[in-house]
């Protein structure tokens, strides 16, 4: 993956990710998913077909064939989109030749150790959709989590709104037509669609992310809004996990981050969970206890910060994150329950 560190541009804040959107290299993507949101079992399809081939050198063709089509039960484009989101979700990594699962994807999906190839937890669907928001690649969901300044928003509006930022950045043109269906794929990723004469059940299955509850639609028709607040679901091992890799990428060798950058710049866990300061300051005041002392809420002189004992460590994130589900499992007999 390649990280490029930014000068502070126009924006307040300076982060390293991908290929920011102030960077010359920069190219924006508005497809990709053949208009399908994400939906349940897709992942793990995408995860356990790699799965199988991780050890050839060069297995993407094989990976990708036809024989997919039937294995996954789904139709070409279909096949395309499965591959597409579990790559932007960090689920898949494919370098050339080569397709491999990740971290991530093992941490979920292993058939020996994952944690919840099913999407069961909510931590996973937090996860998840924090892979999918703070990568820049995926332009829509990058700007509207990391950059959009609006509580509400509507179709046509997001339409012009994307049209005039690729203009603004010098982007190269995108036909209308795309960006219309990008944004009506970013609202199905988190709005589920009510059955209707005109959309089948299939269309209508919802996408594990709705579960979540960051967006909401208004009473007015096209109209929604995003939900900044509190978000119970949220736990603090997938918070931890999230701080912690907002922190290697924003301020990796300091061992203060503050609490201003933790709330509002691009990337960050305030803006991509959506959470206002005081359901922020509260997450972050538990840190104490919930690390046991690994990281600590301080305030001197009203500039408040989280401290680290130690190195910042991406590895040190996915133990964190694990307490999540330890904490939810029941054992009963020779079942796991969640």
């Amino acid at each position: 993956m390649k990280y490029i560190q930014l000068e502070k541009l126009s924006s307040k804040w300076s982060l390293t990710i991908n290929v920011h959107f102030n960077h010359k290299d920069y190219k924006p993507s508005f497809s990709g998913h053949e208009t399908f949101p994400l939906r349940y079992g897709w992942l793990k399809k995408a995860y356990d077909r790699v799965h199988k081939s991780d050890n050839k050198v060069k297995n993407r063709a094989d990976c990708w064939s036809d024989d997919a089509i039937g294995e996954f039960g789904v139709g070409k484009n279909m096949v395309a989109s499965i591959r597409h989101w579990a790559k932007v979700m960090n689920i898949i990594e494919e370098k050339e030749a080569k397709v491999c699962t990740t971290k991530i994807g093992n941490f979920i999906f292993n058939p020996k150790s994952g944690h919840d190839p099913y999407l069961e937890h909510p931590s996973t669907l937090w996860l998840i959709h924090w892979q999918l928001a703070t990568n820049s690649n995926k332009t829509t969901w990058y700007w509207l989590y990391n950059h959009f300044p609006n509580i509400n928003f509507d179709r046509d509006g997001l339409v012009s709104k994307i049209n005039r930022l690729i203009n603004d950045r010098g982007w190269s043109k995108v036909a209308v037509s795309t960006i219309k269906k990008d944004v009506a794929c970013f609202i199905r990723t988190y709005v589920a669609q009510k059955p209707s004469g005109k959309v089948g059940h299939d269309d209508a299955l919802e996408s594990p992310l709705t579960e979540l509850g960051l967006i909401r639609a208004n009473n007015i028709k096209d109209s929604f809004r995003f939900v900044r607040g509190s978000k119970p679901m949220l736990a603090q091992g997938i918070f931890t996990y999230a701080l912690i890799e907002f922190w290697t990428k924003y301020s990796r060798n300091s061992k203060t981050i503050s609490f201003e950058a933790i709330a509002h710049a691009p990337g960050s866990p305030g803006r991509v969970f959506l959470l206002d300061e005081n359901e922020l300051y509260d997450k972050l005041a538990t840190l104490d206890s919930s690390t046991k002392g690994e990281f600590t809420l301080t305030e001197t002189s009203g500039l408040k910060q989280i401290s680290s004992k130690g190195e910042i460590k991406l590895d040190r994130a996915l133990y964190w994150l694990k307490k999540d589900y330890l904490k939810s499992i029941k054992n009963k007999g020779s079942k796991v329950v969640w």
